[in-house]
């Protein structure tokens, strides 16, 4: 598969990436994605905004996805809106949230967000404010948790053809009954949740780093980087599951770690 030239290439900032909640000085999901000129903050989990206001303005996030209810992946949206209440920005900011976040949040009815209910299959397509690019084009799918949950593929919208040069897919949380294989083909860089190891399949409805490695591998995904490890996990034990399931060696998540797709 083609690669784009550095300069279009999209970037993946890791602002927490502790599975269910956070660990000592650690955040919960979020990553700030951004491509074609066009910022996204991808889930919100505690002590992911502070880290969002280390690694870029607040007020340049274009839009919010919110992959579902369980609060380690959206409460901190709800510091965005007291953030964006202060300065009060010229127009909303759109939120793409699961069914059922919305009702959460204390900001549901607030006028500093336009929340957007998102559903399987869904397909969202944001642009810049400058209009200098075609902007993502972001598709969904459910994945295998509790909550309705969204896992969401990015492209770039002006892309053509079967296989998009440069995809971003991130599973969300999800169990072994859903496959990255669902976002189609082509994915260049896989954000696969890897809650624990082998030991602990079957616990909860989340991937152990063999579970995840093996779906990466069955995809035909280029990169897979490991992300929703329970804090009490050995990640080194995680990473070693991982490398043998996939083929080669993954990369683990780390706030501030950023990755090129």
């Amino acid at each position: 598969m083609g690669r784009a030239p550095a300069a279009e290439r999209g970037t993946l900032t890791v602002l927490g990436c502790d599975g269910s909640y956070p660990g000592p000085g650690g955040a919960a999901s979020g990553y700030l994605v951004e491509a074609a000129g066009v910022a996204v903050w991808l889930d919100a989990g505690p002590g992911t905004f502070a880290n969002l206001q280390l690694v870029s303005d607040p007020g340049a996030v274009d839009a919010v996805i919110l992959s579902h209810e369980h609060p380690d992946h959206w409460s901190d949206v709800d510091s965005y809106a007291v953030w964006l209440r202060e300065r009060r920005p010229a127009r909303p900011v759109p939120v793409y949230a699961a069914p059922g976040v919305r009702a959460r949040s204390y900001f549901g009815e607030d006028p500093v967000f336009d929340w957007h209910q998102v559903e399987p299959s869904q397909r969202v397509v944001l642009v810049p404010s400058d209009a200098g690019s075609d902007g993502i084009r972001c598709s969904f799918s459910a994945t295998d948790h509790g909550p309705p949950t969204l896992a969401v593929r990015v492209d770039a919208a002006g892309a053509s053809g079967p296989v998009p040069v440069g995809s971003l897919a991130y599973s969300a949380d999800t169990g072994p009954g859903w496959s990255p294989e669902e976002l189609g083909p082509g994915i260049e860089l896989l954000l696969c949740e890897a809650t624990y190891t082998r030991d602990h399949e079957g616990e909860a409805r989340h991937l152990s780093g063999r579970q995840a490695g093996r779906a990466a591998a069955a995809a035909g995904v280029g990169r897979l980087v490991l992300t929703h490890r329970r804090p009490s996990i050995a990640e080194g034990a995680l990473a070693a599951e991982a490398d043998e399931a996939f083929g080669r060696a993954v990369h683990l998540a780390a706030p501030g770690r950023v990755f090129e797709w």
